[in-house]
């Protein structure tokens, strides 16, 4: 099969497309003729060396796929050849088969196509885990979301949607932010011309938010503090600002405050199966009618072009995901 390794950490043109053995499935996993693919922040630091693969997983980047099931391994469960499916990986989605633990996988919803079903797994996994159960996020409450036009802020911006929260959001362009209230927020917050933190407060008649889900990190982790309300829960989802930052400890005692932070590709099946459990019974219910949760696709490539879809990713310039195809 063809496949996108990374021949070395560095810049996109690392990316070169090769033929791999088609992996076979073992206890518990089902093989995916894989369709589309998910582009994500995480890919580019495994290509640049700052992100590597845990024990055991493929050196293929790639962590969501959607495509069709052309084998079962012994103990897969209800899933058979010949299923559509998406499913989260821990690597291996660059390319034109792949294995995956059956627990981590769930149906195509019907009416998705395989392009935009490849925008669910780990976007959804990602942020149903770190709002709802872990910020628990209700309906009613305001959640600031930052990088709302990235695949992880756009999802998180629909999904509070969809339970009844109310999405406030930062991005980095007014462009940008036209997007981030085209898809939900109520209010976005251009964090190049404004203080987000200002902003949450006048939006909020000075109460702050409820929940912050933040992919920046240590750069904004003062500043997000200063931005919760009373009782407030800051997410950290990501660090694209730095994995360090100063704790205003007495700020957030006087808030009552709680911070959670966590990551998902080194979880076991067990644990990534219990929250793919919960997108089924909660959220796969909401998906067929494309409102409360829509594809918002930036872009897609053929998957030999993977290197021009890290540029892309690069540039800063995505509104949504973007998307790696399989050329027929």
């Amino acid at each position: 099969m063809m496949a996108i390794e990374i021949s070395a950490y560095g810049s996109p043109d690392v990316l070169k497309p090769v033929e791999r053995p088609r992996p076979i499935p073992s206890e518990g996993e089902v093989l995916i003729e894989i369709e589309a693919a998910g582009v994500s922040r995480a890919d580019v630091f495994q290509r640049q060396g700052k992100y590597p693969p845990p024990a055991g997983a493929s050196d293929i980047p790639g962590l969501d796929v959607a495509g069709k099931i052309v084998a079962t391994g012994p103990g897969a469960g209800e899933w058979q050849a010949g299923d559509r499916v998406c499913a989260l990986l821990t690597g291996g989605g660059y390319a034109e088969f792949c294995v995956a633990p059956a627990v981590q996988v769930l149906p195509m919803p019907h009416g998705w196509t395989a392009i935009e079903a490849a925008t669910l797994p780990e976007n959804l996994f990602t942020v149903y885990d770190n709002l709802i159960t872990r910020a628990r996020l209700p309906e009613g409450e305001t959640v600031l979301i930052h990088g709302g036009t990235s695949g992880i802020g756009s999802t998180a911006i629909m999904l509070a949607c969809a339970i009844g929260a109310i999405p406030y959001a930062t991005a980095g362009s007014d462009e940008k932010c036209r997007a981030c209230e085209t898809i939900g927020a109520k209010r976005a917050i251009n964090y190049k011309a404004e203080d987000f933190v200002e902003a949450v407060r006048r939006f909020t008649s000075n109460r702050g938010a409820d929940v912050i889900a933040d992919i920046v990190g240590g750069a904004y982790l003062e500043r997000n503090i200063e931005a919760l309300a009373l009782e407030g829960r800051l997410s950290l989802i990501a660090t694209l600002g730095g994995a360090a930052g100063a704790l205003p400890i007495g700020k957030l005692m006087s808030k009552r405050g709680t911070i959670v932070a966590s990551t998902m590709r080194a979880r076991t099946p067990v644990r990534k199966g219990e929250i793919a459990s919960r997108l089924r019974r909660h959220i796969w219910p909401l998906l067929p009618d494309k409102k409360a949760i829509r594809p918002l696709i930036d872009s897609s490539f053929p998957l030999a072009k993977a290197s021009a879809a890290h540029e892309r990713m690069e540039s800063g310039n995505h509104i949504g995901k973007i998307v790696l195809t399989r050329e027929t």
